[in-house]
């Protein structure tokens, strides 16, 4: 098998890569990495320098593959399948990849401030960065309401690269900023993701492994 995808099945944007192999039956072989483990650090690291996850690599090309958005992007090129994830037109492909980049900076990076958070030390803890956060995520939620008030999927009726992007950002920040009765809108689309035969799949193989989320204390 000439793919091979480096991962964690907890890691978040590990998961934005695997719905796009599981929607288009991408034959690949699955290796999960503990980074806590030296042998298997040192080995991933001689991969991919940078040491974070997904990357894939793919040796019938010769080729390594970081970051979830180039690795989606790239399967697309080389492996197409019945779910295509950038629209072959110029403005809806620009577009798609905007809220690819939305669900990445605006609802990822905000969710994990608030989890890493939770991961320091109480005293080196920051309480202003959490609060910033917060309201960082309930802005995007705010936008992200508006643009699903027609329901449907990221982009419409196509489901895209934005949606592999939505459905770990969401479903991780509404376990620190729960949504209310303000963002039906959200609740819904996120409903419309976890019933997705691919999402459901990287959803169940990461059950194991989700006692190990960071709870907030108290």
């Amino acid at each position: 098998m000439s793919l091979t995808l480096y991962y964690h099945p907890l890691a978040s944007f590990c998961w934005k890569a695997l719905i796009a192999l599981y929607e288009n039956d991408i034959p690949f072989t699955p290796t999960l990495v503990n980074l806590g483990d030296a042998d298997e650090r040192a080995a991933f690291l001689k991969i991919w320098p940078i040491g974070k996850f997904p990357v894939l690599q793919d040796d019938g090309r010769g080729r390594v593959v970081p970051e979830s958005s180039i690795i989606i992007e790239y399967l697309d090129t080389h492996f197409p399948g019945r779910t295509r994830f950038i629209p072959d037109d110029g403005e809806l492909a620009l577009q798609t990849r905007l809220r690819d980049r939305f669900y990445d900076l605006y609802v990822h990076l905000p969710m994990q401030a608030v989890i890493d958070d939770r991961l320091r030390p109480r005293d080196a803890r920051n309480p202003v960065g959490v609060q910033n956060a917060r309201m960082r995520l309930r802005t995007a939620y705010a936008i992200i309401d508006e643009q699903m008030t027609a329901g449907g999927w990221a982009m419409g009726a196509s489901f895209t690269l934005a949606d592999c992007a939505a459905l770990p950002a969401l479903f991780y920040a509404v376990q620190v900023e729960p949504l209310d009765r303000g963002f039906a809108n959200v609740s819904a689309y996120l409903d419309r993701l976890k019933a997705r035969p691919s999402v459901m799949r990287v959803l169940k193989e990461a059950e194991p492994y989700f006692h190990l989320f960071p709870k907030e204390e108290g």
